[in-house]
């Protein structure tokens, strides 16, 4: 599994994602007999955050993010040179990722962020679009079709438990066994900076992955924290993980 979060503010758009990639061993006796299975740490340096720098463009990806025993970075890579070309606006690339991945994997759980800006009457509007591969449904969320404008605030996806028990509201029993709503406080997002914003991309990764370390459950996000930042002037990592040899001791 994965946790991913992009958040949309006035000034632009952050996008994050943790690192850890999760398997399922299943195993069997010499007499064919199952084991229960296990779920392991494969490892903690996938990627999941992806940028398209000729048209500044952001994918995350969770759910099935290793399909057809290939890395997600691999299909990106392949959905970048078969399918995307230098002018396509973000809109273009969410349907051909539609189109690449509905084709190759119709039944995949696997679902994307896929973030940037268009222009739109000589206007950089900021468009966030949510990809169901096995649902093929593309759908984006950063719009009030009621309103007929953006509208600013927060997406995520994969293990979202930890970050929904602490934003959104809930009751709790009172008096008499009586549910009583526990005060919940709202995030201005429509005023949020983009410093605020990349602090929150990572607090909400970090909370999830130190929450999972220490609750009895499978320990699917972990690992480094990706973050990517998109305004109408800039495409650019704010911080990625990055290969390289061996470490020293303690280093």
């Amino acid at each position: 599994m994965s946790f991913v979060v992009t958040i949309y503010v006035p000034e632009g758009i952050i996008m994050a994602s943790d690192s850890r990639q999760s398997a399922t061993i299943e195993r069997k006796t010499a007499e064919g007999e199952k084991f229960p299975p296990i779920q392991t740490v494969a490892s903690d340096f996938t990627y999941k955050l992806f940028l398209l720098k000729q048209q500044e463009v952001g994918i995350s990806a969770y759910g099935e993010t290793l399909l057809g025993g290939v890395q997600m970075e691999s299909h990106i890579q392949r959905l970048e040179e078969e399918r995307i070309k230098d002018n396509d606006t973000v809109d273009k690339v969410a349907d051909k990722l539609m189109a690449y991945f509905g084709g190759k994997f119709p039944q995949a759980n696997t679902v994307f962020h896929v973030a940037g800006f268009k222009k739109e009457e000589g206007i950089s509007v900021p468009h966030l679009y949510v990809c169901y591969v096995g649902k093929n449904k593309r759908e984006r969320v950063n719009f009030d079709i009621n309103a007929n404008r953006v509208k600013y605030g927060c997406s995520w996806g994969g293990e979202t438990d930890v970050i929904l028990l602490l934003l959104k509201p809930y009751q709790v029993l009172g008096v008499d066994n009586k549910p009583t709503p526990v005060t919940s406080f709202p995030i201005a997002w429509d005023s949020m900076n983009l410093q605020d914003a990349i602090d929150f991309a990572i607090y909400a990764v970090r909370t999830t992955i130190d929450s999972i370390r220490f609750q009895a459950r499978p320990k699917t996000v972990g690992g480094e924290i990706d973050v990517l930042l998109l305004t109408p002037i800039e495409a650019e990592w704010v911080q990625r993980k990055q290969l390289h040899g061996e470490r020293k001791i303690g280093a």
